[in-house]
């Protein structure tokens, strides 16, 4: 497959920006598929997870809100969090998964509640990621 550029930009940082043969990404609508020459194209992206091929291997990523932008001359996506697979701190994740069930329980508004199932969802995705490593 023939390579593309691929910038992926966290509010803290650039996590990656170098080449990919293919990036795959969950939208709100299902994932999708980015290879060299895709035609240009915008989608949301919600809590989930992504995969980048580097080097006929693919990497991945738990990734939480944001937006993939595809044009000729690269790919960008903007998220709120990027940790690869291997990165992940599963004792902090699961901790923060039970704080999270804590607080959907004890939620004294709608918002709260809100709040909480966002948390326990990112918590969730981190888990599920690390635990999808070979």
């Amino acid at each position: 497959m023939t390579p593309f550029k691929l910038q992926i930009i966290t509010p803290e940082k650039t996590f990656f920006d170098g080449e990919t043969e293919q990036i795959i990404v969950r939208t709100t609508v299902g994932d999708a598929g980015i290879l060299n020459g895709h035609e240009p194209y915008c989608a949301a992206l919600g809590v989930g997870q992504m995969r980048v091929m580097i080097n006929g291997e693919f990497r991945r990523a738990a990734t939480s809100g944001g937006i993939i932008k595809v044009s000729k001359e690269k790919t960008v996506v903007l998220v709120q969090s990027c940790e690869w697979a291997e990165d992940i701190d599963v004792t902090r994740a699961e901790h923060a998964k039970q704080v999270a069930e804590e607080r959907m329980k004890s939620a004294a508004s709608d918002n709260e509640l809100h709040l909480a199932e966002a948390k326990l969802k990112r918590a969730l995705n981190r888990i599920d990621a690390a635990g999808m490593i070979k």
